[in-house]
């Protein structure tokens, strides 16, 4: 699947064998997807998993657990559905930890939207404005009863920059598909069929396209200046090492390395030193606002962030982050 993909979108994007519509540069993932399905219907078919360990079957099977056969056809989501909510004092301080993770890994995938799309960066209005809606998402999730909560999807911003493919148009189909989908029971066990590693070597792709779009930011700060060198490396090793660290301190008994008898402040602490995206960003915040800050505006690159501090900053943020259906009279920039 990893090697497809790369083939198809960059060895062979130039192809294009229909009218001079480049299929292959926008619809790698597509093509991919149903290529590799059908090569692992294939082998369930054959038996080829018949004798593999457990762990293999459930990843690679097309037929686990019997998806389709025992889904519904038709299933009506309604709010409240799995009885009337419940109200935790604990469990609300442990979510403003999720919260704020969701919240700095949007902030970031926003970013790198806007910079796969070729917009400008996106303004502190357009990021709250986001980050105010997925809320609302958030918000429906509880009253509808799904198992999580609505976050920005990486790979979807990933996938932006692989089809090169950023028109609003496409993600409102997209969003009447899933709804579509949601009804229909049997559709949605199909694509709950798609075997784990197809997901992994797109993840390896998506994810991989949006750290570099991150690292591409350091372009506008000076990386001769040794003080930026310290806090980049520090902000990267210690984003991953960490979490890694609190990761294999969790099991069943202790939860987390932060295990006191306040259930909410375990969850609260080992939440956000999970996350990669906020330990590194706590660090490069902590590490750029105390070291020469004064000396080293330039370096910084703050010069070049100033004009997009704001909507009116720049005359191009009315093109890319005004609302459709002419939604800005109840949402006016700041």
């Amino acid at each position: 699947m990893l090697l497809l993909v790369i083939g198809l979108s960059q060895y062979l994007k130039h192809v294009r064998p229909i009218r001079d519509v480049p299929i292959f540069e926008r619809f790698p993932v597509l093509i991919c997807v149903a290529i590799i399905w059908i090569y692992s219907l294939i082998l369930t078919a054959s038996g080829a998993y018949r004798d593999k360990p457990n762990a293999t079957q459930l990843s690679c099977r097309t037929d686990r657990a019997n998806l389709i056969s025992t889904a519904p056809w038709f299933m009506f989501p309604y709010p409240l559905q799995w009885g009337p909510p419940t109200f935790s004092a604990g469990h609300s301080f442990a979510m403003m930890s999720a919260v704020l993770v969701s919240m700095v890994e949007s902030t970031g995938a926003y970013k790198a939207a806007s910079r796969l799309a070729i917009a400008t960066p996106p303004p502190a209005y357009v990021l709250s404005r986001g980050i105010g809606w997925q809320g609302i998402g958030i918000l429906l999730d509880g009253l509808f009863g799904t198992g999580t909560g609505s976050t920005v999807s990486v790979e979807n911003v990933g996938l932006l920059g692989l089809s090169r493919v950023g028109s609003r148009r496409v993600v409102q189909l997209s969003a009447a598909f899933m709804i579509f989908f949601s009804i229909l029971g049997k559709f949605g066990a199909v694509f709950a069929s798609i075997p784990f590693p197809i997901f992994a070597a797109l993840y390896c792709v998506l994810f991989g396209l949006v750290a570099s779009v991150g690292l591409s930011f350091l372009q506008f700060t000076n990386m001769n200046c040794m003080r930026n060198l310290i806090i980049t490396g520090l902000s990267l090793f210690l984003g991953i090492s960490i979490p890694e660290f609190f990761n294999e301190y969790w099991n069943l008994k202790h939860r987390g390395l932060v295990h006191t008898n306040a259930g909410w402040f375990n969850a609260f602490l080992n939440t956000i030193f999970l996350s990669p995206a906020t330990v590194g960003l706590i660090v490069a915040v902590f590490l750029d606002n105390t070291l020469e800050v004064e000396k080293s505006k330039k370096d910084r690159g703050m010069p070049w962030w100033v004009k997009f501090r704001t909507f009116r900053g720049d005359n191009r943020n009315e093109e890319f982050y005004t609302l459709p259906f002419n939604l800005n009279r109840f949402f006016p920039p700041t």
